[in-house]
C-alpha cells in the first residue's frame, strides 16, 4: 500500500452532513471519485455535482447506467463500480461501516485497504468504525460530526394514527405493498422506493412524496442508505429480515442507521415501530437517541491478489485466509459461487485453455443475478454467455447481436401489474450490465442505449402502476388543497354524481348525500361541507320535482321504506290509528326545514291515497252511520285487525250479532265464514302486503313479515312464524301447510254436504280447491281436525262409454236429427277385437291370477285433538279385575253432555261460530239450518251426534257411500230431443 498524502474519517451518525461534506470537498479538487452504497444514492450524488459542475465534467458508473463525458473530471460511482486505475486527485468511499457486511463487506473492505487520493481521501460513516480505520490505515485524521438535530423515540403507533410525512420500513416485497394498500385506503395514499427499483421509477415516487401530493412513503431499508427525504418520522413494521441466508434480528446499529432518516438538517425526527412489530427495549432507545453502538471488532475481507492460472489456482485465491485481527474472510459471494459451479461444468472447463480465458470466466461470475433466479438458472445463463464471448479466438467473441435482441425484445412490454414489471426490470438490468461491459457486444453504444429505452419504458409503466394502486388521487389533490386552505368547488351533475375540484366524491340519492366510501377519514368532513354547500340548489330542485311528481314514481317497500323510483326518501311510522300511519323523511339536515317539510307532505299524501284506495272497503265501513249498537263495535273489531280476524276470537261477538246486523255488515262485503271473518276484497296481494306494514307499525316490530308470493293457495307452515302473520296474509295454518282462508272456506262449504260422523272420501273438488295430492290433503284435513284413515282396494277400471254397434245408433239418429255428431262419439275408436282363445294349460299347472290394481284412499271423520283442561269428575268408579286403565264397561253410557265431558276440544280446533254446541260448523248459515240428514237427538257440547243406534251399519261390498237426500227421479226422455238415442242407451252401458 503505498502512504497516502491525506486520510481522513468523518464519523458520525446521520443527518451530519456527511456526504454534503464530501462533495464540498471534491468540487476543490481538479479531478475525484466517490463511492456510494446504492445505485439510487449514486444517483442522487450524481444529480446534485452536475448542478454545480455540470453534465460535461461528471461521470456516473454503476453496474447497469455509465454515463462518461468526454471530459470527465469528477465520477460518482458505486463502490463496486470504483475505478482502480484512476488516479484522481481526491477519493471518497461512503458508509464505510458496511465493511462489516456479510454480502458486501468485502468491496468495501478492499476500497478501505486500496483506494486512495493523490491528494485528499475520505472515509465517511459511522463512529462504531473509528477503532477499525484507526487499527487498519496509518497516518488517519479523525473527524466527529454530532447530528444536527435530536431523534426521539415516540413508541408505538396504528397506522391509522400515523402523522403526516412519515416513513414506513418494512423488510420484504409483499410487507411494503401490503402497509402500502393500507395507507391507500386510510389515508389516500403513498409512495414506494426499494432497492430493486429502477433510479428513474424511485426518483418519480421520491417526487410524489416530496411535492406534497402523498404524505406517506413505504420503504425497504434502501432509505438508510443516505436518500435524503424531507421524514419526520420512521415507523418499523418489522425487526428482522432475511440476509440472503436466513431470518435474523436487526442490529442495533441497522435500526439506528434507518432511523437516523428522520429528522433533516435542524428539524427534529423521531421513530417507533407499527403493526405487529414489538416496542423496543428501553436499552435500545437509549442506544439510538445517544448514537452509542458497539464498535466494529472485524471487518470481511476477501483476497484481491487473485491468480488466474488456471480455475483451481483462482478458486484458492480467492478463498486465501487473512491474519489480520481486524479482517475476517468473507464467506463465498454469489461470484465465487458461480465460479464453481461453471468450471465444474465439462463444457466450460474446456474452454478454459489460458489466464486470459480464466478471467474472462471471472468478468462473467461477477454478472449479479438481479433475476433472483436459481442458482441452476443463473449459471447456465452465465455458461452460455461465456461461450459467446469465448467464440473462435482467446476472448475475442461477442454476444450475438440477434440473441441479445430476442432476449430483450421478450422484456420489452409494458403490460401486465407491478409483480410483471418489475420482474421485467431486474430482467433488463442483466443486460443493461452486460451492455455496460467492454467489448462484449458489438456496437456497445446502441446496445447501451436500447438496454437504457428499455429500462426507462418499464420504469415509467411501473411508476405508473403503483401510482394507480397506492395512491388516491382524488384524495392526494384534495388534501393538497386543504392543506393551502383554498375554497373547494364541487358540482352536481344530472345523475346526481357530486364532484369536487373535479374529482368524483359522491352521489346524491333521493335527498341524502352519500360519500363515496373509499374517501379518506381524515380528510372526509371538509369533502362532505363542500359538497353539501354545493348541493343546496339541487335539494330545493328535487324537493319541486318529488312534490309534483305522480303516485306512480313512489311505493312503500315491505319492510316499510318510502321509494322514489330507485332511491329511498322516507319511512313509514306508527301513526294515531292502524290506518293512519305517519312518514319520516330521509333528508340531510343541512338541506333546510323548508326541503324536509315539502318531502314530509308528499310522503304524507302519498300514504294517505294508498291506503284509502286499498282499504276503502273498510274505510266505508267505519263511515257508515247506519251501523249501529253490536254492528258498529264489530265494524271496530275488523277495523282493527286491518279486515281479517280468526272466528274463534270473535265468537262471542258473533254469536251475539242478529240477522239484521249480519245483514248491515254483510252490505260492506263482511263475509262470516267458519273459520275467518273477513273482506274478501282485502285478500288481495295489494291490500295483504299494505296490511302487514300497517299492523307491523302498529305493533311495533322491528323486522316485518313478508308476504306471500300471489296466487299461491297453500303455503308452507313454518313453526317459527307465528300463526297471526299467517292470518294477516291470508292464510290458516293446518298441519304441513297454511291454506288460503277464502280457499278455506270454500272447502268448508263442501265439508259441511258429507256426514262427518260415518266418514266420507276426498272429492276431486276437494282436491281442487286446495291444488293437492291426496296425502297432502290429508295432512291438511288433519290439521282441521279430521282424522283420515288410510286403506286400499282394487281400483275400478272405467267401462267403454259407446259400444261399436251403439256408435253406429247414435250417427244415425244424429242423422236424422240434423244435429251434429255428439263429440263423446269417437269415430276412431276401434272395434274391440275378440277376446282369443286360450290354449289349454298342460296338466298339473295352475292358473295364475293376476293381482288386481289396487288405489289408496282415506276415510275423514271429525276427531278434534283434546282439549288440556281437565274435566269435572263424579265419583270415582271401580275397575273391575282385569278391565285395562281408562276402560268403560261395555254398555255404559257417557256423562249427561254426551261422549267426552265440555271442554276436551281446545277451542279452534273447530270452530264454534254462532252454532250451537255439538252442530257441525255452519259458516254464516242462519242458525238452525244444519245439512239435511244429520240429527240431533240430544245436547251434545263435546262431540258428534251419534244417533239412536250408534255407529251406522257398514257394507263389505266396495266403498262406503252416504247419501243424505232422497234419490233423484229420473225425468222421461223428451223424443224431441236430438240425443234421445243415446240417452237411451244409458241404462244399458
Amino acid at each position: 500500500m503505498d502512504a497516502p498524502r491525506r486520510v481522513t474519517a468523518v464519523l458520525g451518525p446521520t443527518n451530519t452532513g456527511k456526504t454534503h461534506h464530501a462533495i464540498e470537498r471534491m468540487l476543490t479538487h481538479r479531478t475525484g471519485v466517490i463511492g456510494l452504497p446504492l445505485r439510487l444514492l449514486a444517483r442522487e450524488v450524481y444529480d446534485r455535482v452536475v448542478a454545480k459542475a455540470g453534465p460535461s465534467r461528471v461521470a456516473l458508473v454503476t453496474g447497469e447506467e455509465r454515463i462518461v463525458p468526454e471530459r470527465a473530471q469528477y465520477w460518482v460511482c458505486t463502490t463496486e463500480a470504483m475505478p482502480q486505475d484512476n488516479l484522481a486527485d481526491f477519493v471518497c468511499v461512503d458508509e464505510i461501516q458496511l465493511c462489516a457486511d456479510p454480502e458486501r463487506g468485502h468491496v468495501f473492505t478492499d476500497r478501505l485497504l486500496r483506494a486512495r487520493g493523490t491528494n485528499e481521501t475520505l472515509f465517511l460513516g459511522s463512529d462504531t468504525m473509528r477503532g477499525a480505520i484507526a487499527g487498519l490505515v496509518p497516518n488517519l485524521t479523525y473527524t466527529k460530526r454530532d447530528r444536527f438535530s435530536t431523534l426521539r423515540y415516540a413508541g408505538s403507533k396504528k397506522i391509522s394514527r400515523m402523522p403526516e410525512r412519515s416513513a414506513i420500513v418494512g423488510f420484504s416485497v409483499e410487507n411494503v405493498y401490503a402497509i402500502a394498500e393500507l395507507i391507500r385506503r386510510q389515508k389516500g395514499g403513498c409512495a414506494v422506493v426499494m432497492g430493486a427499483l429502477s433510479p428513474r421509477t424511485r426518483n418519480a415516487q421520491v417526487e410524489l412524496y416530496q411535492n406534497g401530493d402523498v404524505d406517506y412513503l413505504v420503504a425497504t431499508d434502501a432509505i438508510g442508505m443516505g436518500l435524503n427525504l424531507d421524514i419526520k418520522h420512521v415507523a418499523f413494521s418489522s425487526t428482522s429480515k432475511f440476509d440472503g441466508r436466513r431470518m435474523r434480528a436487526l442490529l442495533p446499529q441497522e435500526i439506528g442507521q434507518i432511523a437516523g432518516r428522520a429528522g433533516r438538517h435542524t428539524e427534529d425526527g423521531s421513530f417507533g415501530v407499527t403493526g405487529e412489530a414489538r416496542p423496543f427495549s428501553q436499552e435500545l432507545v437509549d442506544q439510538i437517541e445517544a448514537h452509542r453502538f458497539a464498535p466494529v471488532k472485524k471487518l470481511m475481507w476477501r483476497n484481491a491478489d487473485l491468480d488466474f492460472a488456471s480455475a483451481e489456482h483462482l478458486i484458492r485465491s480467492l478463498e486465501r485466509p487473512t491474519f489480520d485481527e481486524w479482517l475476517s474472510r468473507a464467506r463465498d459471494a454469489d461470484d465465487v459461487l458461480a465460479l464453481k459451479t461453471l468450471s465444474a461444468m465439462p463444457e466450460v472447463a474446456a474452454l478454459l485453455t489460458g489466464p486470459k480465458r480464466v478471467q474472462l470466466l471471472w468478468d462473467v461470475c461477477r454478472i449479479p443475478d438481479f433475476r433472483n433466479a436459481s442458482e441452476s438458472d443463473h449459471a447456465h445463463l452465465l455458461s452460455r454467455i461465456f461461450e459467446f464471448l469465448v467464440g473462435k479466438g482467446i476472448g475475442g467473441g461477442r454476444i450475438p447481436s440477434d440473441w441479445l435482441a430476442k432476449s430483450i425484445a421478450r422484456i420489452d412490454r409494458t403490460d401486465g401489474d407491478i409483480d410483471a414489471l418489475s420482474k421485467r426490470l431486474a430482467y433488463i438490468r442483466t443486460w443493461t450490465y452486460v451492455a455496460q461491459r467492454k467489448n462484449w457486444v458489438d456496437d456497445e453504444s446502441h446496445w447501451r442505449g436500447e438496454t437504457r429505452a428499455v429500462e426507462d419504458r418499464l420504469s415509467d409503466a411501473l411508476h405508473q402502476r403503483l401510482t394507480q394502486r397506492f395512491v388516491d388521487r382524488r384524495t392526494s389533490v384534495l388534501l393538497r388543497r386543504l392543506k393551502q386552505k383554498e375554497d373547494l368547488v364541487a358540482e352536481v351533475n344530472d345523475k346526481g354524481e357530486v364532484t369536487v375540484e373535479g374529482q368524483f366524491t359522491g352521489r346524491l340519492e333521493g335527498f341524502r348525500f352519500q360519500q363515496d366510501a373509499s374517501a379518506g377519514t381524515d380528510e372526509g368532513k371538509t369533502l362532505r361541507q363542500a359538497a353539501i354547500a354545493a348541493l343546496k340548489p339541487e335539494f330545493h330542485l328535487r324537493a319541486d320535482r318529488f312534490y309534483n311528481a305522480p303516485d306512480t314514481e313512489m311505493d312503500f317497500t315491505e319492510q316499510g321504506g318510502l321509494m322514489w323510483g330507485s332511491h329511498a326518501v322516507g319511512k313509514l311510522v306508527k301513526g294515531s290509528e292502524p290506518l293512519k300511519p305517519g312518514v319520516e323523511p330521509f333528508v340531510d339536515e343541512e338541506a333546510g326545514p323548508e326541503v324536509t317539510e315539502k318531502v314530509r307532505r308528499r310522503l304524507q299524501h302519498f300514504i294517505d291515497r294508498k291506503v284509502a284506495a286499498q282499504y276503502e272497503p273498510l274505510l266505508a265501513m267505519a263511515r257508515d252511520e247506519a251501523l249501529a249498537g253490536l254492528a258498529r263495535g264489530f265494524a271496530f273489531r275488523l277495523s282493527e285487525t286491518l279486515g281479517v280476524i280468526p272466528r274463534e276470537a270473535v265468537a262471542t261477538e258473533v254469536k251475539e250479532l242478529d240477522q239484521d246486523a249480519r245483514g248491515a255488515l254483510r252490505k260492506h262485503g263482511v263475509r262470516f265464514g267458519q273459520y275467518t271473518v273477513f273482506l274478501p276484497a282485502l285478500l288481495k296481494p295489494a291490500p295483504t302486503r299494505l296490511r302487514l306494514v300497517l299492523w307491523s307499525l302498529w305493533n311495533g316490530l322491528s323486522e316485518f313479515p313478508e308476504s306471500p308470493p300471489p296466487g299461491l293457495v297453500t303455503i308452507p307452515n313454518i313453526a317459527e312464524v307465528p300463526k297471526e302473520h299467517y292470518t294477516l296474509s291470508g292464510y290458516r295454518p293446518a298441519g304441513t301447510r297454511a291454506i288460503r282462508i277464502d280457499m278455506l272456506e270454500r272447502l268448508a262449504d263442501i265439508l259441511r254436504t258429507k256426514d262427518s260422523r260415518a266418514g266420507f272420501e276426498a272429492t276431486p273438488d276437494m282436491l281442487s280447491i286446495t291444488g293437492m295430492t291426496l296425502e297432502q290433503f290429508a295432512d291438511l284435513m288433519g290439521g282441521l281436525g279430521y282424522k283420515g284413515e288410510k286403506a286400499e282396494r282394487p281400483k275400478v277400471k272405467a267401462a267403454p262409454v259407446v259400444a261399436p254397434a251403439e256408435v253406429e245408433a247414435a250417427i244415425e239418429a244424429a242423422a236424422a236429427s240434423g244435429q251434429p255428431i255428439p263429440e263423446e262419439v269417437s269415430l276412431l275408436a276401434p272395434v274391440p277385437e275378440a277376446a282369443p282363445e286360450e290354449a289349454p294349460l298342460p296338466e298339473g299347472e295352475a292358473v295364475a291370477e293376476t293381482a288386481p290394481e289396487m288405489e289408496t284412499y282415506y276415510t275423514f271423520t271429525w276427531a278434534p285433538k283434546p282439549r288440556f283442561q281437565r274435566p269435572e269428575r263424579g265419583p270415582r268408579q271401580e275397575r273391575s279385575e282385569g278391565q285395562p286403565r281408562g276402560d268403560r264397561p261395555q254398555g255404559e253410557r257417557r256423562g249427561p253432555r254426551g261422549d267426552r265431558p265440555q271442554g276436551d276440544r281446545p277451542q279452534g280446533d273447530r270452530p264454534q261460530g254462532d252454532r250451537p254446541r255439538g252442530d257441525k260448523p255452519q259458516g254464516d248459515r242462519p242458525q238452525g239450518d244444519r245439512p239435511q240428514g244429520e240429527r240431533r237427538d240430544r245436547k251434545d257440547f263435546g262431540g258428534k251426534p251419534q244417533g239412536k243406534h250408534g255407529k251406522p251399519e257398514r257394507r263389505n261390498d266396495g266403498p262406503k257411500n252416504f247419501e243424505a237426500r232422497p234419490p233423484k227421479k229420473d225425468k222421461p226422455i223428451d223424443p224431441d230431443n236430438p240425443f234421445a238415442a243415446l240417452l237411451a242407451l244409458k241404462g244399458k252401458v
